[in-house]
């Protein structure tokens, strides 16, 4: 049976063509890895990632992918680059673990692997260590805020851009979603990013389209809300955006999500 809180935590029924959105995405990521200078396919240990550098010293913007921690691939989400490299900006696309096959537990394991590998080889790929920034959308955005909650990570992340992401897991326990997690109340509250913020964070953006559910509009006010005082947020609704278009901004410089997210990796510089 199709739940209130099933239907609040289904972002396509918001948006009238799901599928060509999905079919859009791989097309420009195919694009663009065919037009930008890129390294595909590096193993970091679990999984791989995609790189595509800009100039020598370049901050990176590294990105997880969304799909309910059970879709889509790193391979989708590769046309963001097309716009961080215009403007300087090296960019990773980081491959994880899909559930039902890996647990919650495992999968926020990946992707810090994932992360501390590139920080680790930032040098051989002529990055500037001191300006490495996360990235996440929707289930990503959960997953590089559970980066942020690993001590060794925070102390070198220079600061993540969170877009229409999950920060409470509890409510997804009661979702059709988990019927692929399998999440229990322990497994959800741990995995919770909401419930576990340390005293300091590195600069974040926080947002989320205008057509969004209002579950998702709450996660974000509730983690934006929850992250004040414990470093700078910069809080975005983006008009005219839903769950699966708010990323044509976010390396497009002419727009609000856009300037917000190439100010944070260039400060400092």
């Amino acid at each position: 049976m199709t739940t209130a809180l099933d239907r609040e935590y289904s972002p396509s029924r918001m948006v009238p063509d799901v599928a060509g959105y999905l079919a859009e995405y791989a097309r420009r990521s195919a694009d663009t890895r065919a037009d930008l200078a890129a390294y595909t396919d590096i193993r970091y240990g679990p999984a791989t990632l995609d790189l595509f550098p800009a100039v020598t010293g370049s901050p990176l913007l590294v990105y997880v992918h969304g799909g309910f921690w059970q879709e889509m691939s790193k391979s989708d989400f590769a046309f963001p680059a097309r716009g961080a490299v215009a403007a300087g900006m090296s960019f990773a696309a980081l491959g994880y673990g899909l559930a039902p096959e890996h647990s919650m537990d495992e999968i926020v394991a990946c992707v810090r692997a994932g992360v501390s590998w590139l920080v680790e080889h930032a040098d051989v790929f002529a990055i500037d260590p001191a300006r490495i920034h996360l990235c996440g959308h929707s289930a990503g955005a959960h997953l590089a805020a559970m980066a942020l909650l690993d001590d060794r990570l925070r102390a070198v992340i220079a600061g993540a851009i969170l877009l229409s992401g999950v920060y409470d897991l509890e409510p997804i326990r009661h979702t059709y979603v988990n019927q692929a997690l399998g999440l229990d109340r322990a497994a959800a509250a741990r995995n919770s990013p909401l419930h576990a913020l340390p005293d300091r964070l590195p600069p974040l953006v926080v947002a989320c389209g205008a057509i969004e559910t209002a579950e998702f509009r709450r996660q974000r006010r509730e983690f934006a809300a929850a992250a004040r005082g414990r470093g700078r947020v910069t809080e975005l609704i983006v008009q005219g955006r839903h769950h699966f278009d708010v990323m044509d901004d976010l390396t497009a410089p002419d727009t609000g999500l856009g300037r917000a997210v190439f100010a944070q990796l260039t400060s400092g510089a």
